[in-house]
């Protein structure tokens, strides 16, 4: 499979290509990217085959956006796809500090949480500002869930069916603003609520259907086969512990997860499989989804995990995984090369 190979949403005929740019680095998540770097990765992603984008007010606090923006405003617009993500609203605020919420250099603006209707309607107003684009192709509901909210989930939910948030993300993709609507979270459950609660289109799930953990797998990645609910997987490294730092989830890993990652990777390495190779691949196995979103903190970093991808890979490598219990039996797996 390579990067630049397309694959369509089922519910809105909107095509991506199986490999896509996450662009939290361009936010400088972790660590400081100047302007010219993110140019340069957006670059070198086109050059992959790359024509889809994920973006979010959230990353970098506004930065990563205008830097999309930038770095696409020469190219043919109905050439590429952009998603970007609503439920924060990015309020001016001098006192931000650099490293805040793991954001290197943040802009000004500090997030605030709003669900309903207007809070919806104005990120999406403010995301085609800064992104300079007459249209956002894909808009989710970012970081709505218990993981991210806790006790006050219940409270957020409400914003998104009472207080219309779901009402202004129909509205926008029925009125032809949008194409597509759905969540990009951190938590599979919430995207199984979802469902119910709202025609969603697509969901990025972002680290928890990986070569790491598969328990996303049932129910909800087989109820989005079932019901025409396309999966954008997102973090397939697990904040990087696939891909040899030491996160996970976004913060230091576990002794219990990097143990796991050490014995996966130790397979990948009898078969001489890089394991971030294996972690691309495995979930662009599974029918439900349509495509694999992956950041990258420097122009050859991408060409990497480019390179990585389209990697032909034996079919006993995952046999193997199985047979150590290193992944679950039921989860499908790519063809042998």
């Amino acid at each position: 499979m390579l990067a630049g190979d397309s694959r369509t949403l089922q519910r809105s005929g909107l095509a991506l290509t199986a490999m896509g740019l996450g662009c939290a680095q361009l936010g400088g998540l972790y660590q400081a990217m100047s302007d010219a770097e993110a140019h340069a990765v957006v670059d070198a992603a086109w050059e992959s085959g790359i024509r889809y984008f994920d973006t979010a007010p959230y990353y970098g606090y506004t930065l990563s956006e205008r830097r999309l923006g930038m770095a696409l405003r020469e190219r043919e617009r109905d050439s590429y796809v952009v998603s970007t993500k609503a439920g924060r609203l990015m309020l001016l605020d001098a006192s931000v500090q650099a490293g805040e919420n793991g954001w290197a250099q943040p802009l000004p603006f500090r997030p605030r949480f709003d669900y309903n209707y207007d809070g919806i309607m104005r990120s999406h107003q403010d995301s085609l500002r800064r992104l300079c684009l007459d249209r956002i192709d894909i808009l989710y509901v970012h970081d709505i869930g218990r993981a991210t909210h806790g006790t006050l989930h219940n409270h957020y939910w409400k914003q998104l069916t009472v207080g219309g948030g779901f009402r202004a993300l129909a509205e926008l993709r029925d009125g032809g603003s949008v194409r597509a609507i759905g969540l990009g979270v951190n938590e599979w459950q919430v995207v199984a609520d979802a469902i119910d609660a709202c025609d969603i289109d697509c969901a990025l799930l972002a680290g928890r259907y990986t070569l790491l953990e598969q328990a996303a797998r049932e129910p909800l990645l087989e109820l989005c086969a079932r019901r025409g609910v396309d999966i954008v997987i997102g973090g397939p490294f697990n904040s990087g512990i696939l891909a040899g730092s030491r996160k996970f989830n976004y913060a230091d890993a576990p002794r219990t997860i990097i143990k796991r990652v050490e014995a996966i990777e130790a397979v990948c390495r009898g078969y001489q499989v890089p394991i971030q190779a294996a972690a691309l691949q495995f979930p662009m196995a599974h029918p439900a989804v349509v495509s694999c979103v992956a950041g990258a903190h420097s122009a050859q970093q991408l060409r990497e995990n480019a390179a990585w991808f389209a990697q032909p890979l034996p079919g006993e490598l995952w046999q193997e995984l199985v047979r150590r219990g290193l992944l679950d039996c039921r989860a499908p797996t790519p063809q042998a090369a």
